[in-house]
């Protein structure tokens, strides 16, 4: 089973992101040949600094390889090291409409949150259905926000195939119950996020334990005093109770304040993103072994690559010499 996803690198990772995705790629690896993008030229569409980008492509690869990714085991590689990525894209724009591009929920809030607006922007889930189009992925594991680029990535994939003949599988989604649901500790009816939430309601996978132990006990929670799983009433408990059975593996038992409750989440947080901060430092001060599983992925995965856009340039009619 061939099993793909992909991850930005710009934004600070965040609990959300280990709990909802990450931890998903570490179990991932051991039911099939999984291929893991950092995605960085989706990054590129957005207002963002060069340098930082190349900074925080190789932090997230040793943050990745921090967490449990293990080279021997999956495939980790930058988008813009395979050139077949955009040259996908390309192909698979002549068959995805304006429309369909136009009603993607995710370009109509981020066209609002900007000044510029970039073709690339725009175009992004082309570029997206290629980076799993290109590998005849069987699975995706994606968050619930991202079901609709899918979606997407199915319909233009059998266009494709009706038209010019079986060139691309198509994906079937994975996505978590729990995990990607972790919300942002002062607006708990938001989901966490480096973009959109708030810099005291993220918990990000490298902050200190001082940071997390104030992020956490600063938690918003209510008046009712009662420590109970209800989400509707009690969001914001609600979250610190799911928080710590996605860091504990058990469901919480009674607590008889939400200082007690807090203390735990703390520990329990903290516990879970030690050994990853750990390993993540002793990456950092190695970034030459990063770049070479980074090259090393990058050849393992262009083979499959070009053989996908070879079959779908002579489908399309392309001539080859």
């Amino acid at each position: 089973m061939r099993i793909f996803s992909g991850i930005q690198p710009t934004g600070a990772k965040h609990l959300g992101n280990y709990i909802g995705a990450i931890r998903n790629y570490v179990a991932l690896q051991e039911k099939g040949d999984a291929f893991f993008c950092i995605v960085d030229l989706h990054s590129i569409t957005s207002d963002y600094d060069p340098d930082d980008l190349r900074e925080s492509t190789l932090s997230l690869a040793a943050l990745l390889f921090a967490a449990g990714l293990d080279p021997e085991r999956s495939t980790v590689f930058a988008q813009s090291h395979v050139p077949a990525h955009p040259e996908a894209a390309w192909l698979l724009g002549s068959v995805t409409s304006f429309g369909e591009l136009r009603r993607m929920t995710q370009f109509k809030d981020k066209r609002e949150q900007q000044d510029f607006v970039s073709a690339g922007l725009f175009t992004y889930p082309v570029l997206q259905a290629a980076d799993i189009l290109l590998y005849q992925t069987d699975l995706v594991p994606i968050g619930e926000d991202q079901r609709q680029h899918l979606e997407l990535s199915r319909n233009v994939a059998e266009r494709f195939n009706s038209r010019f003949g079986e060139t691309f599988s198509l994906p079937d989604a994975m996505i978590p119950e729990v995990g990607g649901r972790i919300m942002d500790l002062q607006e708990p009816d938001r989901k966490m996020s480096t973009t959109g939430g708030t810099a005291q309601g993220t918990v990000g996978v490298l902050d200190p334990p001082e940071t997390i132990r104030k992020k956490i006990s600063r938690a918003v929670t209510d008046t009712a005093g009662i420590v109970r799983h209800d989400p509707e009433r009690q969001p914001g408990v609600s979250n610190l109770l799911a928080i710590l059975a996605e860091c504990t593996g058990e469901q919480p038992g009674a607590y008889p304040n939400y200082g007690a409750l807090k203390r735990d989440v703390t520990e329990a947080v903290d516990t879970l993103l030690a050994p990853i901060r750990k390993r993540h430092a002793e990456l950092a001060d190695d970034p030459t072994y990063v770049r070479e599983i980074l090259a090393e992925g990058k050849t393992r995965v262009r083979p499959a690559a070009l053989a996908t856009v070879r079959r779908a340039r002579h489908a399309i009619g392309l001539l080859s010499l």
